[in-house]
């Protein structure tokens, strides 16, 4: 099943859209010029998985001596985050941050001239 989402020229960087389909909701995020997409629903607890915030990744700056200096962010890994329970996901993957023996269940994103589709 073809799912229509949105005209690509209505998508800028970091938009996102939630359509439905045969299987339930979808979440398709467009990130740095690509599409991504996957069932809106959170490994966890069944949440609306991308629905929440997007972030970069989170990481700890530990010094030479091994003491904890703070956190920053590593802008070249962005994380969605289930609203219900800050569950992340890389957008890339749909692989969880918590347990990266999980993923998403991901969809084929298509571009048709000029509209984006997922294939359900």
């Amino acid at each position: 099943m073809v799912v229509f989402v949105a005209k690509k020229s209505e998508f800028q960087n970091g938009d996102r859209r939630i359509v439905k389909s045969a299987r339930g909701e979808i979440g398709v995020f467009h990130h740095e010029g690509a599409f991504y997409a996957y069932a809106n629903t959170c490994l966890h607890s069944g949440g609306p998985a991308c629905e929440g915030l997007l972030m970069p990744k989170v990481v700890d700056i530990i010094a030479q001596d091994l003491t904890y200096q703070g956190q920053d962010f590593d802008e070249n890994e962005m994380h969605f985050v289930c609203p219900w329970h800050g569950w992340e996901y890389d957008i890339k993957t749909g692989q969880s941050i918590g347990d990266r023996r999980q993923y998403l269940r991901k969809y084929e994103v298509v571009e048709r001239d000029g509209d984006v589709f997922v294939i359900d």
